[in-house]
């Protein structure tokens, strides 16, 4: 009995993440995440799923960023029909998240119609997401389930958003036992609000990330200091600070921090709007799991301090008001979307980038060809909403609040596996920081790694 890998997506990229793990004829699906980047490229590529929907027998999803997850209701729209495996709160997430992902497909689609620009299919609707969520099935952290008969898995904590995953599977082989790890997305020790990432057991086969495997993040304090500056900059310099920011995971954290700053009195106490009717749904989902928090921020709420609904925060729901923000000239509007692809960021950017007094404050990962990229590679003009428009605000990056491991974490998390372990698979970075973690890899000790392309097929065991 054959066992395979099969890379169909995030391989020698960051998005649209999809592995596919044959087992005789029985086919387990590791995450099915969207491309994100460049409209043209990524329409297409979630539109055309790289194998027969029908021939996947079960998913395990790591976690609900819509790069892991946002797949999921297009594989139901073309026949899927077995279980998707996940955590609770992941399953809590992704279906907002996926809500959210059909609606602003459709608003897409009908906005191009309006405009005469050509056609645009959304790959799902609402329909097919409520679809996909009644195939969620979840499991605890620490508890081994069956995925498929003669493939069982395991669910630890891996520190990236609440209920993200690190994906241990147990593969029965004759009389032996395949142990395959998948990292998902792993996160970082002492985030906020999250617990650390939990160690890897010993395993046959490794599949890891590398978004940052060539670059080091900040430390903590740094990120507190930077985070200081920018805005006791922006309120004596009379600007406001723009950060785009997923509503999931960075949303809160960067929330949960400036209530620490504030509550210290290192900023004065400022204005901060949260204009992402999804980034209101996914805090208070968030807060509603307050047993995944870590120790410091379960205090702060044992304190009687709210980490997210605080004095001064507001969060925007309706068109009119998120209209109105045009008019604010200081304060922290956070916004969607994380990469400025899409969302009400992009309208307050209009405004914000040709402004000198104006910051716009990037706090995580920009995939290329985004607009989020061309504003930290420093583009003099950049396009926005059909526009084009010269950059004249400031442009900052806090990569310290990153909920990725950089190379270094990595390394340090997983070096413990290096003797034991047959092949790594580097895959989740674009092609030179996959590369160049290969490279930190094998000089930790771990002898066989490899970064696969798209399509690249290897075989566990024959």
């Amino acid at each position: 009995m054959a066992v395979e890998l099969q890379f169909h997506g995030a391989a020698r990229q960051v998005t649209g993440s999809k592995h596919l793990l044959t087992v005789g004829d029985r086919r387990v699906l590791l995450d099915c995440g969207m491309v994100q980047g460049p409209r043209a490229i990524a329409n297409r590529a979630n539109r055309e799923m790289p194998f027969d929907a029908r021939s996947i027998d079960a998913v395990v999803l790591s976690h609900a960023h819509i790069d892991h997850s946002g797949s999921l209701p297009r594989l139901v729209k073309e026949g899927f029909e077995g279980h998707i495996h996940c955590t609770p709160a992941t399953a809590d997430l992704a279906e907002i998240l996926l809500l959210d992902s059909a609606y602003l497909q459709a608003q897409d689609a009908a906005y191009l119609r309006k405009k005469r620009r050509g056609e645009f299919e959304p790959p799902y609707t609402v329909e097919d997401v409520e679809r996909t969520v009644r195939r969620f099935r979840t499991h605890a952290y620490g508890t081994r389930f069956e995925v498929l008969p003669g493939i069982r898995a395991e669910f630890l904590d891996a520190g990236h958003i609440l209920g993200s995953a690190l994906v241990v599977l147990h593969v029965a082989h004759g009389d032996s036992e395949l142990r395959i790890a998948f990292t998902g997305d792993h996160g970082r020790r002492a985030l906020p609000i999250l617990r650390d990432p939990e160690r890897l057991p010993e395993v046959d086969w490794l599949i890891t990330e590398s978004t940052y495997g060539d670059r080091l993040h900040e430390t903590g304090e740094e990120v507190d200091d930077a985070l200081c500056e920018v805005v006791t900059t922006e309120v004596r310099d009379g600007g406001r600070i723009l950060v785009p920011a997923f509503a999931v995971g960075r949303t809160q954290n960067l929330l949960y921090t400036l209530g620490n700053l504030i509550a210290d009195g290192r900023i004065p106490p400022t204005r901060i709007w949260v204009d992402s009717p999804l980034a209101t749904r996914a805090t208070k989902v968030v807060a509603a799991h307050r047993d995944l928090f870590d120790r410091a921020a379960r205090e702060v709420v044992a304190n009687g301090r709210d980490p997210f609904f605080f004095p001064g925060v507001r969060f925007v729901q309706d068109v009119e008001e998120s209209m109105s923000l045009n008019a604010v000239r200081q304060g922290i509007i956070i916004a969607a979307s994380g990469m400025c692809e899409g969302g009400r960021i992009l309208h307050h950017l209009k405004f914000s980038v040709t402004r000198p007094e104006d910051c716009v404050l990037t706090t995580g990962f920009m995939a290329e060809g985004t607009l989020g990229r061309k504003l930290v590679d420093g583009f003099e003009y950049v396009p926005i909403l059909g526009e084009r428009y010269r950059v004249r605000c400031r442009v900052r990056s806090l990569r310290g609040l990153s909920a990725h491991a950089d190379w270094r974490e990595l390394v340090t998390a997983l070096g413990h596996l290096a003797p034991v372990v047959r092949k790594t698979f580097v895959v989740h970075g674009e092609e030179a920081p996959a590369m160049r973690f290969c490279d930190h890899l094998r000089d930790a000790g771990f002898g066989d790694v490899v970064a696969p392309v798209p399509g690249q097929r290897f075989t566990l065991a024959d």
